[in-house]
């Protein structure tokens, strides 16, 4: 499809103009990585070689709502021990505001062992474990802790290495995921992505095996859905705040709320495209 063509003509000049280490054929990183060693105009490029497209501290000191919709469009990586990199594009994630919020682990100022990152530097990330079994990855934000829920990403490198890791972490033999299938939800994605408890309290600026990279065509406005959060139904009023955002019309989302994006369209929320 065109959008997907487009997707990944995008995904492969990140590549080209990045100094981030790239991989051959073999898995292998290659010893000198290609590509236009010049300052990007963007404040939150980093000028030197090492990391000139990596999202920097800049980036992640933001207040929580706004943090979670500019990572909207923006590319998640992981490097496995491997050498092979994993590449998703964030299509939905959700705030939690940290202590008035009662959907929120830290919800009262509570601060504990297990929720220490979502008190450490914007950036961090907090990554927590539910029904014993799944994952969650958080990234803290501005504000005494609050951190952005990433829900959903778009496949963009490494499908492959995607499902085998999906197929790993599931106890029953099951059909081949197709690419829709592999991150459209937060456990998923961490499967996916082979994110365990391991990457708790890391820093997404400093760390060798996961990091962000801004995407080639931010979305406006007009293209980001505002709506409830998912699964958070005993919180009272709290179950109602539009803290969920997501990529209007992208097929890799969670859950899509239907409603609500008529009523965006019906205020003129949704411009034509």
């Amino acid at each position: 499809m065109p959008r997907k063509r487009k997707l990944l003509a995008q995904l492969s000049a990140l590549q080209n103009n990045s100094s981030i280490p790239q991989i051959d054929a073999l898995g292998n990183p290659n010893a000198t990585p290609g590509g236009d060693s010049s300052p990007k105009s963007s404040k939150y490029f980093v000028t030197e070689n090492k990391t000139s497209s990596q999202l920097q501290a800049e980036f992640f000191n933001q207040p929580c709502v706004s943090l979670a919709k500019s990572f909207l469009g923006q590319i998640l990586v992981r490097k496995l021990p491997d050498g092979r990199e994993l590449w998703g594009r964030i299509v939905e994630t959700e705030a939690y505001l940290g202590g008035e919020d009662e959907a929120s682990h830290s919800r009262g100022g509570k601060q504990t062992q297990r929720n220490a990152a979502m008190f450490m530097k914007p950036g961090t990330l907090y990554v927590y474990q539910i029904y014993g079994i799944y994952f969650c990855i958080n990234v803290s934000s501005q504000g005494e802790g609050a951190a952005v829920l990433l829900r959903s990403l778009e496949p963009l490198q490494g499908l492959d290495a995607m499902r085998e890791l999906r197929r790993t972490s599931r106890k029953a033999p099951t059909k081949l995921l197709k690419d829709w299938q592999l991150c459209n939800g937060p456990s998923k994605l961490c499967q996916a992505f082979g994110i365990d408890k391991a990457f708790d309290q890391r820093d997404l600026t400093q760390d060798a095996a996961i990091w962000m990279v801004p995407g080639q065509d931010p979305p406006g406005e007009q293209d980001v859905v505002v709506t409830t959060r998912i699964g958070i139904g005993n919180t009272g009023e709290w179950a109602q705040k539009p803290l969920r955002f997501y990529l209007r019309g992208n097929r890799f989302v969670s859950v899509i709320d239907k409603k609500r994006e008529r009523e965006m369209a019906a205020t003129g929320q949704f411009f034509c495209s």
